[in-house]
C-alpha cells in the first residue's frame, strides 16, 4: 500500500519539474508541493530554448522510455493545450532521404516509427513529397501529419499556475546548494533558507549531474552541454516550408540534424546544430564559464566520446563559424533558401548525459537515491513527453 507523503520537493522549474509538481497535486490532493527554481522565472533554459516541436515518436527505440512516454505525452500535451487555450499546431513533418546511401537508415526509421504507432505515418516518393512540401526535394520521405509545434514556455507557466492554484509553491531565484538527510526527511538548503521534505525529485536539466552528486549519487553519467544554434529565415522565403522538414538522422547520435521548423509565433527557423558548449546556461555566442568547461574536460567520457566522433565535431564547428557552411546542410532538402535568406537567431544548450565509457546516453534515465528521485538524462523528446514523464515519476515516487 502506498505510504502518505506530506511534502514533496522538486528542484528545477523547467517543464519536466513543473509537470511532476502538477501531477502530484492531481494524484495526491493535500500533499504540499514545493518547487525550487534557481532562475528568476520558470522555463528559462531547455524549456525555452528549443524548436517547440511536439514529437510523434518516429525515432525512439521501441519499448524504451522515450518511445513509450513520447507516445503518451503527445496526447496528454495536445489535450492540455486544448483545455487551457495554449498554442498547438499540427503542421506536420517530413523526414527526407536525399541520398541512396541513406536507404537502409530510412527503412529502419520507417520500421521504428511504425512499431511506435506514429499516427497517420505515410511513406512518400519524390512526387508525393512535393505535394506535401512543394519546395522540398528528396528521393523519399516519411510524412508524420500529427507532429506539432507549441510554445513550451507558455505550457510551463500554465503548469506553475496549476501548482499554485492547488496550494503548492513555486519559488524562483532559489537555487539548491546542498541536500542532506535529517531525521528521516530530506533537507534542501538554499542561500536564504532550507526546506525539509518527505521526498525530493531532482529535475535539474543542465545541472542534473551536479544535483545528483549533491544527493549522494554517482558522478556517472556527466552532463556534457551542446549548444544548438538557429538561423531565422527572412519573411520573403518563409512560405517555402509549410510545416517541418527533417533529415534522416544518424543513429549513432541522439541529435536529429539541422531541420526547418515553423514557430507558433510566426516565422521559420533552421537548426539546431550541435557544438560543444563552454557554458551550461549562457546564451551569448561567446559565453564561457571556466567551471563548466573544466567539468567537461575533466570527464574521461568526454575524451572517449571525442575520439569516436571528432570528424562529426569538426563539421559542426565549421557550420557554427560559417552561415554558408551551416546552410549547405539544410539546402540539400530545401534548395530555394540560400545563405542570403537567413540571419543568425537564438540558440539553446542541450543537456546530454555521457557515460564514463564515452557512450552518449540515449534513453531517459531516472535514479533512486535514498528518498530522492533524480532525473539524470531527459533530452528531447522530454518536453513532448513531460506530462507522461510526470506520471512515470510520481508512480515511482509514491509506490
Amino acid at each position: 500500500m502506498a505510504h502518505s507523503l506530506d511534502t514533496i520537493g522538486i528542484v528545477g522549474g523547467g517543464i519536466v519539474g513543473l509537470a511532476v509538481g502538477r501531477e502530484i497535486t492531481l494524484r495526491r490532493p493535500g500533499t504540499r508541493v514545493v518547487v525550487l527554481e534557481k532562475e528568476v522565472e520558470v522555463g528559462a533554459h531547455q524549456t525555452g530554448h528549443n524548436s517547440g516541436v511536439v514529437h510523434a515518436g518516429i525515432y525512439y527505440r521501441p519499448g524504451s522510455l522515450k518511445a513509450t512516454l513520447c507516445t503518451r505525452g503527445r496526447l496528454l500535451l495536445r489535450d492540455y493545450c486544448a483545455e487551457h487555450g495554449l498554442p498547438y499546431d499540427e503542421c506536420g513533418k517530413v523526414v527526407v532521404a536525399v541520398d541512396p546511401a541513406e536507404a537502409d537508415r530510412f527503412d529502419a526509421l520507417e520500421r521504428t516509427a511504425t512499431e511506435n504507432g506514429v499516427p497517420g505515418l505515410r511513406r512518400l516518393d519524390a512526387a508525393a513529397l512535393r505535394e506535401v512540401e512543394p519546395h522540398a526535394v528528396g528521393l523519399a520521405a516519411l510524412h508524420s501529419p500529427h507532429t506539432a509545434i507549441t510554445d513550451y514556455v507558455a505550457v510551463a507557466r500554465r503548469l506553475a499556475a496549476d501548482i499554485e492554484a492547488a496550494g503548492g509553491e513555486v519559488h524562483c531565484s532559489t537555487p539548491a546548494t546542498a541536500i542532506s538527510r535529517v531525521a528521516g526527511r530530506v533537507r534542501v538548503s538554499t542561500p536564504r533558507s532550507s526546506y525539509d521534505v518527505d521526498r525530493l525529485v531532482l529535475c535539474g536539466g543542465l545541472q542534473s549531474d551536479r544535483l545528483g552528486r549533491l544527493a549522494g549519487g554517482e558522478a556517472d553519467p556527466r552532463i556534457v552541454p551542446f549548444r544548438g544554434e538557429y538561423l531565422a529565415v527572412r519573411r520573403e522565403k518563409q512560405d517555402l516550408v509549410r510545416g517541418m522538414v527533417y533529415p534522416v538522422p544518424d543513429p549513432r547520435y541522439p541529435f536529429l540534424g539541422v531541420h526547418f521548423t515553423r514557430r507558433v509565433g510566426g516565422g521559420l527557423e533552421v537548426g539546431p546544430n550541435a557544438v560543444l558548449a563552454p557554458h551550461r546556461d549562457g546564451y551569448r555566442r561567446r559565453s564561457v564559464r571556466p567551471a563548466d568547461l573544466a567539468s567537461t574536460l575533466a570527464w574521461p567520457g568526454f575524451w572517449r566520446m571525442a575520439r569516436q566522433h571528432w570528424r562529426t565535431g569538426v563539421t559542426e564547428v565549421r557550420g557554427s563559424l560559417s552561415v554558408r557552411a551551416y546552410l549547405r546542410q539544410a539546402q540539400r532538402y530545401v534548395p530555394g533558401i540560400a545563405a542570403d535568406d537567413v540571419v543568425r537567431a537564438g540558440f539553446g544548450v542541450r543537456a546530454q548525459a555521457v557515460d564514463r565509457d564515452g557512450t552518449l546516453v540515449d534513453d531517459f534515465r531516472i535514479d533512486n537515491l535514498d528518498g530522492v528521485l533524480c532525473v539524470r538524462n531527459a533530452p528531447s523528446p522530454a518536453a513532448t513527453s513531460s506530462l507522461a514523464i510526470a506520471e512515470h515519476v510520481v508512480t515511482r515516487l509514491t509506490a
